[in-house]
């Protein structure tokens, strides 16, 4: 079975389980995966991961980073919400990485399921980067990142698609984010790309927010941006 309908993963960013169903309802059949991230999650729990599951894999997308047994648990707990997709920091390290790579494993004997290490946010660019952070190029960090999560037999990756090129590894699931549309303002995102840029350069999915969320016509952008994954 596949992770995803398609590449398409819609980032359900509103504040109202109200509000998150009057924007997935018009799509949920067109969409590969649904993003639900903190201000959802934390509010409304497993039973709202629940309910949209029935309508499309979720990615539950709230950066766990911790001590391994907590990340464990964090982690389990989504799976057990419906989740499909989880990301956890990279930055936690070896030893939470290698226990979360045997969770996956066993996990994926029930039904399948994926986790996915985030190397640099999409959000910073060199100059916001922490002060301990600077010796270094977002480049080098994000090569650095990739290569601890590799070797712990994690296989999932998220990092913008300027980064791409950087990932040598030929297996990693590459989730990316930061997608916007030729037109749209960037925002609090730096480091953009289009759907066909970022599908060219190796993704294996999009993640795509606010070109739906603000869109006069969500169906008609979804179906543009899918034909524009596949060209």
């Amino acid at each position: 079975m596949r992770l995803l309908k398609n590449p398409l993963i819609f980032a359900l960013d509103v504040d109202s389980e109200e509000d998150a169903f009057k924007k997935l309802k018009p799509i949920g059949d067109l969409v590969g995966g649904v993003k639900i991230g903190p201000r959802l999650a934390y509010r409304y729990g497993a039973k709202f991961i629940s309910k949209v599951a029935e309508l499309a894999p979720v990615f539950v997308d709230n950066k766990y980073f911790d001590i391994p047994s907590t990340m464990v648990a964090a982690v389990r707990a989504s799976f057990e919400a419906g989740a499909t997709l989880v990301t956890v920091h990279a930055l936690a390290g070896h030893d939470a990485l290698k226990s979360l790579a045997q969770l996956e494993v066993e996990l994926n004997r029930i039904r399948p399921f994926k986790i996915l290490a985030v190397t640099i946010l999409t959000s910073w660019e060199k100059s916001s980067l922490p002060e301990s952070f600077h010796s270094w190029s977002i480049e080098n960090h994000v090569k650095s990142l990739s290569q601890l999560v590799y070797q712990s037999g994690i296989r999932g990756l998220v990092c913008s698609g300027h980064e791409l090129e950087l990932i040598s590894q030929k297996d990693y699931f590459k989730v990316i984010p930061g997608i916007r549309l030729s037109s749209d303002a960037t925002q609090d995102q730096k480091r953009v790309m289009t759907p066909k840029q970022a599908m060219k350069a190796g993704a294996q999915a999009l993640v795509v927010g606010r070109p739906i969320l603000e869109s006069s016509d969500p169906r008609q952008t979804v179906l543009e941006i899918l034909e524009s994954c596949s060209s």
